[in-house]
């Protein structure tokens, strides 16, 4: 499922919506670590689940 699909059906998520930005960004960087982090989070925001703390600082710090 492509993030605009994903928009058409779920409703606004902003840690969703920044962990697909960092999914784009880590993959065109190789980093595969943070690729993970970012589909942990996108998942449990899919299934209604607050995704692991540690998921979201790896998002909040991505770009610091």
């Amino acid at each position: 499922m492509m993030p605009d699909q994903i928009n058409a059906v779920a409703p606004s998520n902003p840690l969703m919506d920044t962990a697909w930005t960092i999914l784009e960004a880590a993959n065109d960087l190789g980093d595969s670590m943070t690729v993970e982090v970012c589909r942990r989070v996108i998942d449990a925001s899919l299934r209604g689940t607050a995704p692991a703390k540690s998921d979201v600082n790896v998002i909040f710090k991505f770009f610091g």
